[in-house]
């Protein structure tokens, strides 16, 4: 069983993503843990959010409460509900969150069945759960889980084994050609990328890059590639070294082979499942592109973006070194293409821009007004909503299950204002 774990700011994003699997009859909501059950067990994002609220307002102070965690056994695995329920308590037990609020989802969208917990790590006194070595603590557990389960081991090779014994080019140093050579010839022998993209995003991480070249030989048109070097920015330091440089395998018709064997070999791979479903629960709960990026990579995941000279993103790849492929986004699922993502956050940019100017023409007004006690709580607010607010379920996210719209139900801190406003013009007509 592999679990990953992802820490956001985003509750209320993580629950709808849950509960739009739920709404679609591709999930259910498989049990609860110190939240109130409905009588015909029915639930809404808003209904959940709320039961969570006394535990964020007991401490505003931390900025990833939230924990999205997904639990994926063997596709082999055939598991009752009760099992499964089993299992996700004995896990979030033994991680510490056994006293926490926390909802378990059963996902069945996909060929594997798999378990979504969503919880925060702020206990009722407003104390911050630990999660030091959460890691080495969650793989433990889900060894130990799969001996008193019957379970079918992860592949603990693949998962302990996950140093590179090859280093970043560093240009400064020289001899480049060399230090190039120490990753290109090795490099098969530890990934499988099925495009040529792809393997260029995983060599930008060892700061190298390729690029196609044409010609002619004897009338015949012929292709091959040139490798560079680049610095901390990404940008070209070396003159072009040709491929034949670095033997066969580094050449297009080598890669070419390599990229049709791996196409086949992960087309029904469990891993496609696994990376696919802990992208969209990070992507549920981070509120950036800085914090999408940061959560994957604690997660073993490397996420390599490429855009236009206007910004546009035009490509997106991901790298997951526990089962060390290489993914395009959209060769994961059309809701992970690179437009996506650029619509995504390019929304998410212009809405904190308008969150913030909100914000700060609320707190010139609070000091205009001069009233120490309602500046204190609107204070208050501002670090609340910071976390998040819910929105109004009606028309909640048609296309994409972890991404609210710009613009749903009131502006809460406009409203907090005008209300504000309205207590003072009543005291002055009383006067």
């Amino acid at each position: 069983m592999i679990a990953k774990i992802g820490k956001g700011g985003n509750l209320y994003g993580a629950i709808s993503y849950n509960q739009l699997k739920v709404d679609r009859g591709l999930g259910k909501v498989l049990g609860l843990n110190k939240i109130p059950e409905t009588i015909n067990n029915t639930y809404n994002t808003n209904l959940l959010y709320h039961s969570f609220i006394p535990y964020l307002a007991a401490n505003v102070k931390t900025e990833v409460p939230v924990r999205h965690i997904s639990l994926n056994p063997d596709p082999d695995d055939k598991l009752t509900d009760v099992q499964y329920i089993q299992i996700a308590e004995e896990y979030m037990d033994k991680m510490g969150y056994g006293n926490q609020p926390y909802i378990i989802y059963k996902h069945t969208d996909i060929d594997r069945t798999h378990l979504h917990i969503v919880s925060v790590c702020i206990d009722e006194t407003g104390r911050k759960i630990s999660d030091s070595y959460d890691h080495p603590r969650s793989m433990k557990i889900c060894r130990d889980l799969e001996k008193r389960y019957g379970l079918i081991p992860a592949d603990e090779e693949k998962r302990s084994n996950n140093e590179v014994l090859f280093k970043p080019v560093d240009y400064q140093v020289g001899d480049i050609k060399s230090q190039i050579a120490s990753v290109v010839r090795h490099l098969p022998n530890y990934y499988q990328y099925q495009t040529l993209g792809g393997y260029n995003a995983l060599l930008s991480l060892f700061n190298i890059t390729i690029e196609k070249v044409k010609g002619e030989i004897n009338g015949q048109p012929r292709e091959g590639l040139v490798y560079f070097a680049l610095n901390e920015n990404g940008e070209k330091v070396s003159n072009p070294i040709k491929a034949s440089k670095f033997g066969k395998v580094a050449g297009i018709n080598s890669l070419k082979e390599r990229f049709l064997k791996a196409k086949e070999a992960l087309k029904n791979h469990h891993v496609k499942a696994v990376l696919k479903n802990t992208i969209e629960s990070v992507l549920s709960i981070s509120k950036n592109e800085s914090q999408f990026k940061s959560q994957l990579i604690e997660q073993g995941i490397n996420t390599v973006i490429r855009r236009s000279e206007e910004g546009r993103i035009y490509g997106i790849t991901f790298i997951d070194h526990e089962s060390r492929t290489v993914w395009n986004g959209s060769a994961l699922d059309k809701n992970l293409s690179a437009n996506v993502f650029n619509d995504w956050w390019k929304e998410q940019t212009a809405e904190q821009r308008q969150n913030t100017e909100q914000k700060r023409t609320i707190t010139l007004s609070a000091e205009e007004i001069n009233v120490e006690d309602e500046k204190e709580e609107t204070h208050r607010l501002f670090d609340f909503l910071d976390k998040e607010q819910p929105n109004d379920d009606t028309g909640l996210i048609d296309g994409l299950g972890w991404l609210l719209p710009e613009a749903q139900g009131e502006d809460y801190e406009e409203q907090a204002f005008a209300n504000r406003m309205k207590k003072k013009h009543k005291r002055k007509r009383n006067q």
